[in-house]
């Protein structure tokens, strides 16, 4: 059966994501998107930090950056800070772009370790552009600096995601996509395949489609009360199930850093995520070692400013449904599952849902070679993710808490294990299908946080040791230059797209 008529069944950041990317499946076919919420259902709404495909998400809209930062409060963002992980007073910076680059065919991290070993002491980190920026709080593009012989600078967005489902909200009505408020009370299936004809809402009328977006939260309205689809938990691996998200102000006036920042507490952790006029701010942490009013204490404490709203506490069990493509709804956002916001990946995965959706979808109709397509990429995608939040809980040294010694010591997915082996053995990192954290990104958060290289690749020996040498003075000296030259992260903001104050 061909597809006409598609349903977005609620908003905020997944629907409205969802709804303005299949706008743009409207030119050039007959095709209705309708995106159904209720104003009287809020959204959670606190997943304000992104990572870089996120940035290419907005150019296949066909958004322009300059205007939506503006609209949305937005600062731009080098990577992620993290403190007290490995051990209480540990700092370091997972940057989104990588160490250097390679060598001779030879990963860039295996040189430096080989040059290391012979007495060369310069830190990983003074090759890696995205880090040095961010501990001098400054930004720029690489284009902005008109030469040919700086590293690509890789970046991401602090954003206010409310602000940001409004500026889609407009963009995809624009492009004929109906809005329809309204309250969803029941759901109509065919008797025979199962598949979800229409929904109805509280005011009697009923949306019929072909096609079903479950963006409708932690709930699951049609992929799980409707379809049952089932959920595997994580919290065995992930025990955080509980935030309490609060913004401020930034009372001393400074400029919003160029990245988030994650402090870990004694049963969880804060994020810090800097928007043009305030902070966005949360505590993640784990209901059977804190309660909430203690974890809403700790959050408060450690703000950069005074509160500007009332606590929103939130529940959350991490993991994922059994599937995200069942019959023909697919669960996009909160509503396929949840890993806390670490690593910011909620609103990435948002985006490759719908990339994927977008690649498989079909006009002619749902089959089932396109379900389990989906349901296949997008279990790999989680699994993986899963693996690198994991290790941030597992590696570390932390023992002045019961929450951080269940972590420490907690079995994990034997899939971890083999690769923090092979790292430990030889600095080795396998990214295997596609997986979104590089080796860069797990090299940094084993490093940062206590597990280190004892050896490396042969081959790094095998090198022209003058030329190898002059590589790395050389990488040191573009990062070095291209740091001393960039304005400061404030100025860029100011000049490129600044917001109007809250």
């Amino acid at each position: 059966m061909a597809l006409k008529n598609i349903v977005v069944v609620g908003g905020g950041t997944a629907g409205w994501m969802t709804a303005a990317a299949l706008s743009r499946l409207r030119e050039g076919h007959d095709l209705n998107v309708t995106l159904i919420e209720s104003e009287m259902i809020g959204t959670v709404g606190v997943g304000e930090a992104t990572i870089p495909p996120f940035v290419e998400f907005q150019r296949l809209l066909g958004v322009e950056e300059a205007e939506m930062m503006a609209a949305v409060q937005g600062t731009f963002k080098l990577g992620i800070q993290f403190e007290n992980w490995g051990k209480l007073g540990d700092s370091y910076i997972h940057p989104f772009g990588n160490y250097g680059y390679p060598i001779g065919g030879i990963t860039f991290l295996h040189i430096w370790h080989h040059f290391r070993q012979q007495g060369d002491n310069r830190p990983i980190q003074a090759f890696n552009i995205e880090t040095m920026a961010a501990y001098f709080g400054k930004f720029a593009k690489t284009q902005d600096m008109r030469r040919d012989d700086l590293p690509p600078v890789n970046y991401a967005y602090h954003i206010n995601a409310t602000a940001y489902a409004g500026f889609l909200r407009k963009f995809a009505e624009k492009r004929g996509v109906v809005r329809q408020e309204g309250k969803v009370v029941d759901v109509q299936q065919d008797p025979e395949s199962g598949f979800v004809t229409s929904v109805k809402l509280e005011s009697g009328q009923t949306i019929a489609g072909d096609l079903f977006v479950d963006c409708s939260g932690f709930r699951g309205l049609l992929i799980e009360q409707t379809l049952e689809t089932g959920y595997e938990d994580w919290t065995h691996w992930l025990p955080c199930n509980r935030a309490v998200a609060l913004p401020c102000n930034r009372d001393d006036g400074s400029p919003p850093p160029p990245f988030t920042r994650a402090t870990a507490h004694s049963a969880g952790w804060q994020w810090q995520v800097p928007l043009q006029h305030r902070n966005g701010n949360g505590h993640v942490y784990c209901d059977a070692f804190m309660d909430a009013d203690e974890a809403t204490d700790i959050l408060v404490k450690n703000m950069a400013g005074k509160p500007t709203a009332e606590p929103n506490h939130l529940r959350f069990v991490t993991g994922r449904r059994k599937k995200f493509w069942n019959k023909n709804v697919i669960a996009i956002g909160l509503a396929a599952g949840f890993m806390e916001p670490l690593e910011s990946t909620s609103i990435h995965l948002i985006n490759t849902g719908i990339n994927k959706l977008m690649a498989l979808l079909s006009m002619d109709g749902v089959t089932e070679a396109q379900a389990n397509t989906f349901n296949r990429l997008t279990v790999k995608e989680y699994e993986k993710i899963r693996d690198f939040l994991i290790l941030h809980y597992n590696a570390t040294t932390r023992d002045d808490s019961e929450f951080w010694n269940y972590c420490r010591t907690m079995s994990v997915p034997d899939s971890l294990t083999e690769k923090v082996e092979l790292f430990k053995m030889n600095g080795q990192v396998f990214r295997e299908e596609d997986e979104l954290f590089t080796e860069t990104s797990w090299a940094a958060v084993m490093m940062g946080q206590g597990i280190h290289m004892r050896g490396h690749n042969a081959m790094a020996e095998a090198l022209d040791q003058e030329k190898a040498r002059h590589e790395l003075d050389e990488i040191e000296k573009s990062v070095r230059f291209f740091v001393q030259h960039m304005p400061g992260h404030g100025q860029y903001l100011a000049r490129y797209c600044p917001a109007p104050a809250m």
